[in-house]
């Protein structure tokens, strides 16, 4: 594992107690205000010294509580993106970047800074002071200077948080890249589902200062189990799908196992492997294949879990053809159509309703 966490801290009213295992990739926090995300990556960057726990990073020991050992922030190997960039107001962009190789350490990810300015699309702006710079841009610099100290490891805390859903989209594909360029352990924390549906490949879901669930991403999105802590109206599924073609109409085809979807928005070539996020509110159900419907997602899929929930709603667990879909229906529709485990039917998407930030960019 690249990182194991093990760690208890006590606030007034507040008691904090996790354990969990971050492999290589990107692992994501999520959890709603006050779960204890962000003490969490504060505890492993070394900002925050916990009352109890230990945690390690590829096999080195960053705090020991039972050994008395807690390794300051700057000898931990670690990159660290606030929600605030937090760049110097009176240095240069270019001079912000070279900050970050003061504290380079020999065992990171070696980026040259050539190849941190090619990676988040930064020549344009190396002149610029930070008052002059969006939002977004400002993220991508301060991404850069985290990078450029050569960490073994990159911690980043609601990066996206501040921004608004146009520039949140600009810098979605920075990070995309950044995850496949190089191989750079993450630990993101987000309270943004749509976020980590595209980035992750861990989630690690809290609640009241406890990690209720962890695990592959694909796994948990998909447990009906999980729709009331991941919450009724954001729970879906993510799948990866190919591109097949782009129609005239501005519909693109993407193959999946079960068979093509065609959503509209799809910024990717022919050929290119896409991560698609489906919420379960958009999935209908039907028991038999539906005729004369506007919606050309249409899908044979088999139950394979109904989790009634407390209220009026049902999660519904589908397999299609090895993909694993999350449909949310009325209990009353799951009971009128005899929904069970190992029950054919068909899943309907309506095309719309996946938004252009539920797809993700090029995967490898």
């Amino acid at each position: 594992m690249s990182l194991s966490v093990d760690i208890e801290h006590r606030f007034d009213g507040f008691t904090l107690k996790a354990a969990f295992e971050a492999p290589p990739g990107v692992t994501a926090l999520f959890g709603r205000s006050g779960a204890g995300k962000t003490t969490l990556v504060n505890a492993v960057a070394g900002l925050l010294r916990p009352d109890a726990g230990r945690i390690t990073l590829k096999d080195r020991v960053l705090l020991d509580s039972a050994a008395h050992i807690c390794l300051p922030p700057h000898r931990r190997r670690l990159g660290y993106v606030f929600q605030d960039a937090r760049l110097f107001p009176h240095l240069s962009v270019a001079a912000n970047l070279d900050y970050g190789t003061r504290y380079a350490s020999g065992g990171g990810t070696a980026m040259s800074r050539s190849d941190v300015i090619d990676l988040l699309g930064l020549a344009p702006l190396l002149d610029r002071r930070p008052r002059h710079l969006s939002g977004g841009e400002t993220q991508r610099v301060a991404i850069g200077r985290a990078l450029l100290s050569r960490p073994e490891m990159l911690l980043m805390d609601e990066p996206l948080a501040a921004l608004d859903a146009t520039r949140k989209a600009d810098i979605l594909p920075y990070l995309e890249r950044l995850k496949t360029a190089y191989n750079l352990p993450i630990l993101y924390v987000s309270h943004a589902l749509d976020e980590i549906a595209r980035l992750a490949d861990t989630l690690v879901l809290l609640a009241d200062g406890r990690v209720h669930s962890a695990g592959p991403i694909r796994t948990l999105l998909s447990d009906p189990a999980l729709v009331p802590v991941l919450g009724v109206r954001e729970a879906g599924a993510v799948i990866d799908a190919r591109v097949t073609h782009h129609a005239d109409d501005g519909l693109t085809t993407l193959r999946i196992a079960a068979g093509d979807l065609y959503l509209p928005g799809v910024q990717a070539h022919v050929g290119d492997v896409v991560r698609v996020r489906i919420r379960a509110g958009d999935v209908i159900i039907a028991r038999e294949r539906p005729k004369g419907l506007s919606s050309v997602n249409i899908l044979p899929v088999t139950v394979t879990a109904v989790q009634m929930g407390d209220g009026p709603g049902a999660a519904i667990a589908l397999d299609a053809a090895g993909d694993a879909l999350l449909a949310r229906i009325t209990a009353r529709s799951a009971r009128d159509l005899g929904l069970q485990a190992g029950m054919p039917c068909f899943a309907v998407l309506k095309a719309t309703s996946v938004a252009q930030a539920s797809i993700g960019q090029h995967l490898p």
